[in-house]
């Protein structure tokens, strides 16, 4: 097989792998982006587009719930309403900060240090706040209260710095402000779905006429797309079910040690 293709094959593992864990898929790629040697920003509206992949494994594994809320939604039913208010008001602050400092996000991009860094960091605070948090009072993605949603979307704004984790971040956040682990980790999951839209619209309009004419094609994206929803409806049941039992410890681990990995890595480059 080409080695193009084996590349984007690899990165759509690694998306798929990644997106719904509290690891950093954005970190992972870029990280995966100096190890394997290639250019980055050639590849960097690739990455972002086949995070859709990961999205619709999402819509394909809750497709009972959507189909509930729709249904809610139609009867006028208030656990229905508050279900997609929390999911919109959590949405807000990311879309806000991110079109504000969306320039500056994308220099952020090329620093694999700060991917190594952020991954030791962020690991180190879910290990405390495992420890910290004791009391779950809410039980249901519609139970949150207003407030505490507001939180949630200020906390995910964490992960534009790559390698925090977008689901790390919400997940911990959720944890912090009273959410059961089980709904921490469903809210996040479906706050990815207006989040990444978002950010694969605004990529497209900024960059979508580079990819009939750059490296990077649609054949290219298309094959990406498939190979991390795939992986992705894997991952999702299997991290549900682990967090359940388990917790998120051995999630800060293994951040930790590919941290400091990546960083000895980076500086006997």
């Amino acid at each position: 097989m080409d080695l193009h293709y084996l590349t984007v094959i690899l990165l759509g593992i690694v998306e798929g792998l990644t997106e719904f864990l509290p690891v950093s898929s954005t970190g992972h790629l870029i990280l995966a982006s100096e190890l394997l040697g290639y250019d980055a920003s050639t590849w960097a509206m690739f990455n972002v587009i086949i995070q859709l992949g990961a999205i619709l494994a999402v819509v394909v594994l809750y497709w009972r719930t959507f189909w509930a809320v729709g249904m809610g939604l139609l009867r006028k039913e208030p656990t229905s309403w508050r279900f997609l208010r929390n999911l919109l008001v959590a949405f807000i602050p990311a879309a806000v900060i991110g079109l504000a400092l969306h320039n500056h996000i994308e220099e952020l991009l090329g620093a694999p240090r700060v991917v190594a860094w952020a991954l030791i960091v962020g690991g180190v605070a879910i290990l405390a706040i495992e420890r910290m948090v004791k009391e779950n009072r809410f039980h249901g993605i519609a139970d949150i209260p207003f407030v505490r949603v507001v939180g949630i979307g200020f906390i995910q704004c964490l992960a534009m710095i790559p390698g925090v984790s977008r689901s790390g971040a919400t997940i911990m956040g959720a944890l912090t402000l009273g959410v059961e682990r089980r709904t921490a980790a469903e809210f996040s999951f479906f706050l990815a779905i207006p989040t990444m839209l978002g950010a694969s619209a605004l990529e497209l309009l900024k960059n979508g006429d580079k990819i009939t004419s750059g490296a990077v094609g649609w054949d290219s994206i298309a094959l990406g797309f498939v190979v991390s929803f795939i992986v992705a409806v894997l991952v999702i049941k299997w991290f549900v079910g682990l967090v359940s039992r388990h917790g998120f410890a051995p999630f800060a681990w293994y951040r930790i040690v590919a941290g400091i990995a990546a960083l000895l890595w980076l500086s006997m480059r």
